[in-house]
């Protein structure tokens, strides 16, 4: 039972105990009364406890007590009290004709009791057309209580519509803001990355027909090519259908590595790879995370770093996958870099899996890129992240 139920509840037992009292003393009273006259009392105001729960008995129980103790030793006005509420009950329940014929039975009974023999028929009327005008009030009241009460559930009825149609606006905006962006993807790099790999694809073949050496550099232009198309086409169909999952090309991961560090290689830079733990299968988010750190952290020291070497470490812990990226450039801790895309996206990659990301310089020269991602659940990733969002330290160092 709810806090409320027993709220009300407690309510209805009160009225109850009340009416009880105030009834038994009455008729306690009353010289002509007895014991059946009372017990009548105590059933009929007890019965209010059901009133609002179950009207429709509250409403002939009350009735009925009230109708013996009426016929028997007139108490007056006070005998109408346990039916008014009754009354009041089942009309806003939506039962009038109940309400109806209790409301008559008992006025019926009373007017009955005093007419016959009775010395002053006027106040007997007075009094019996002053109940009529009670029982009409609490059937009125109850009536505008019903309306009002329907119009507040037709209010929120109307509100949670409302925020339903909103909610599917907003996820069909959705969609078609990334049927938008997918389109532009398409008509601006799709065809410009297909030419660059056409032609650096007609370049190898024309040298290699010549006799001559191929270039390294050309070599890894036509596999970044490549690489470049197989993810930009995997996001293009996530973007068009983000909830069909199945079929979808399978994203760039750590199974990868040696393929991104040596396409580095071929651009001059030294690069050496040290792999700690058992390797294993990791979640598809922190697989993904991790060879974008990676991918990232070669780019950055290539660009910023000429002539710098780089270490890659990957550690496979019990809980937690370490990515971290070293290089012996010349950057120094005393000059904090501007924050750029590349770190932030970092960071923003990071944060999501409810990882810890660290990016500064290095004492004595040199930069390093460190990230801690979880190896739980999405569900874990999620508490954590709503426990820490701002779990994620970076110092970034340019514009990468």
């Amino acid at each position: 039972m709810s806090p409320t139920d027993r709220r009300s509840l407690a309510q209805d037992g009160l009225l109850a105990a009340v009416m009880a009292i105030l009834l038994s003393v009455i008729v306690l009273a009353t010289p002509r009364a007895g014991a059946v006259d009372l017990a009548a009392v105590l059933v009929g105001s007890l019965a209010l406890v059901a009133w609002r729960r179950a009207p429709l008995v509250s409403l002939p129980v009350s009735t009925v007590c009230m109708i013996v103790v009426t016929a028997h030793i007139q108490p007056g006005p006070p005998a109408a009290f346990p039916v008014l509420v009754s009354v009041f009950a089942a009309v806003r329940a939506g039962h009038p004709l109940a309400a109806a014929l209790a409301g008559a039975a008992f006025l019926g009974a009373d007017l009955a009791v005093k007419l016959p023999g009775a010395d002053a028929v006027v106040e007997n009327l007075q009094s019996t057309s002053l109940l009529v005008g009670w029982f009409v009030a609490a059937g009125v009241a109850a009536t505008v209580t019903r309306h009002r009460q329907a119009y507040l559930e037709e209010v929120e009825r109307r509100a949670a519509e409302a925020e339903r149609t909103r909610e599917e606006m907003a996820r069909r905006r959705a969609g078609e803001e990334r049927l938008r962006i997918a389109r532009e993807l398409h008509d601006s790099l799709t065809h410009s990355i297909s030419v660059i790999k056409v032609q650096a694809g007609v370049a190898v073949h024309l040298a290699r027909r010549r006799g001559e050496e191929v270039p390294a550099a050309l070599l890894a232009i036509q596999e970044a090519g490549s690489d470049a198309l197989r993810e930009l086409r995997a996001t293009l169909e996530v973007l068009r259908d983000p909830d069909g999952s199945e079929g979808e090309p399978a994203a760039s991961g750590l199974d990868r590595l040696d393929d991104l560090v040596e396409r580095a290689r071929s651009t001059g830079l030294r690069a050496a790879v040290t792999i700690s733990g058992t390797r294993r299968e990791l979640p598809a988010e922190v697989d993904r995370a991790a060879y974008r750190i990676v991918q990232e952290s070669l780019t950055n020291v290539s660009r910023h770093a000429g002539g710098a070497a780089a270490t890659v470490r990957i550690d496979y812990a019990d809980e937690k996958l370490i990515v971290q990226v070293d290089d012996d450039g010349t950057a120094d801790p005393d000059r904090p870099p501007v924050p750029g895309t590349g770190l932030l996206g970092m960071r923003e990659r990071v944060t999501a899996l409810g990882g810890r990301l660290r990016a500064e310089p290095r004492h004595g020269g040199g930069f390093t890129v460190r990230a801690e991602l979880p190896l739980g659940s999405v569900e874990e990733v999620l508490s954590v992240v709503s426990e820490d969002p701002d779990g994620c330290i970076e110092r970034p160092r340019g514009n990468p």
